[in-house]
């Protein structure tokens, strides 16, 4: 059984984020963190066309939570930040290579700012 994880790291430190649930259907990012009561990983979102915003809209509808949204264009670099509460919609204000939905609190945490590198780890265990 494979028992290995991707952790998100920030490039800058080298300092572990979280673990990453990568949503690749239509399905998983359609439904991404609804219906959830607490949020322990990272979600990543890789959108279908990454030179269009609209594709890279994100919306809170369903969610009981707040989260911290970070965009990366195509360098992993972070372009945008944005704290969503529940019943929000979002289009930034480029397509996105990524999108990183984190539990509420995070960009402060991790002193996250505007052009910091982001990269998809794995960890063997």
């Amino acid at each position: 059984m494979n028992k290995n994880k991707t952790i998100l790291i920030k490039e800058e430190n080298n300092k572990k984020i979280a673990n990453v649930i990568f949503a690749e259907s239509f399905l998983s990012r359609l439904k991404g963190l609804m219906f959830k009561k607490d949020l322990n990983h990272a979600l990543v979102l890789k959108p279908l066309n990454e030179n269009n915003r609209l594709t890279s809209a994100i919306h809170t509808c369903f969610m009981r939570i707040a989260i911290d949204v970070i965009f990366l264009n195509e360098n992993r670099e972070a372009y945008e930040i944005k704290r969503l509460k529940p019943w929000n919609f979002h289009i930034p204000r480029s397509g996105a290579s990524y999108i990183i939905e984190l539990k509420e609190g995070s960009i402060e945490k991790y002193k996250i700012r505007i052009g910091d590198k982001f990269d998809f780890v794995c960890e063997f265990r």
